[in-house]
C-alpha cells in the first residue's frame, strides 16, 4: 500500500483562508476531545502556523505566537508554541515531529527562546526533541500585579535559543492573557 502524500504549509494567521482556519479548529476540537476552548483557539492565532495535509485533509497543526517573558530583569521575545494536534488516525507517524521541527526553525531564527505548556501526553514529544521542563518559578504580570502560577510549574517547557541558557533560580514572568495564562 502506498503511504499517503503529505504537504507541509507554513503561513501567518492572516494568510490562512477561512476554510483552513476552520479545518484547524475542527482538528483541535477533535484532538482535545472537545476540551479546546475559544480562548485556547485565540491563543494560537496571530503568529505562524504549520499545517500538514495528507490525502484525507488536515492531518496536523501547530502554531507559534510571540509572548513577552521577563527573565533576570530582561524582557525576552518568546516563540510560544500553541495548538499542536495530530489527527487520530495518523498519530505516532512522525507528523507531530514534523510540525515541531518547523515551529522550532521559526523559534530559533526569530525569537530569544521557545516556550510551551504541555500535557502529560504531549510532553513526551517535546522532551524527545530536547525541550526541557522548567524547574523554576512561573508567574504572570496580571491586572493586579505579579501572580504566581504554581500549577504551571510542572507543565512549562523551554527551548533556549538566542538568549542562551535560562536560569531556574530566576522566575519566568509571562505577559497576561485571558483564559489560561499559559
Amino acid at each position: 500500500m502506498t503511504p499517503p502524500s503529505r504537504r507541509l504549509r507554513t503561513a501567518h494567521t492572516a494568510d490562512l483562508t477561512p476554510a483552513e482556519l476552520g479545518s484547524a479548529r475542527a482538528l483541535l476540537d477533535a484532538a482535545f476531545d472537545g476540551d479546546f476552548s475559544d480562548e485556547d483557539w485565540d491563543h494560537g492565532l496571530g503568529g505562524m502556523h504549520c499545517l500538514v495535509h495528507d490525502d484525507h485533509g488536515l492531518a496536523a497543526h501547530g502554531s507559534v505566537v510571540m509572548r513577552r517573558v521577563r527573565h533576570r530583569g530582561r524582557w525576552l521575545r518568546v516563540g510560544y508554541v500553541e495548538a499542536v494536534a495530530v489527527r487520530a488516525d495518523v498519530r505516532r507517524t512522525g507528523l507531530g515531529g514534523q510540525v515541531m521541527a518547523e515551529l522550532e526553525r521559526i523559534i530559533d531564527r526569530a525569537y530569544d527562546a521557545g516556550m510551551l505548556s504541555a500535557s502529560d501526553e504531549g510532553a513526551r514529544l517535546y522532551t524527545a526533541r530536547g525541550w526541557q521542563l522548567w524547574t523554576g518559578r512561573v508567574c504572570a504580570l496580571g491586572p493586579e500585579g505579579v501572580v504566581h502560577l504554581p500549577d504551571e510549574e510542572d507543565t512549562t517547557y523551554v527551548r533556549p535559543a538566542l538568549a542562551g541558557p535560562l536560569d531556574p533560580a530566576h522566575e519566568l514572568l509571562f505577559d497576561w492573557r485571558d483564559g489560561d495564562v499559559l
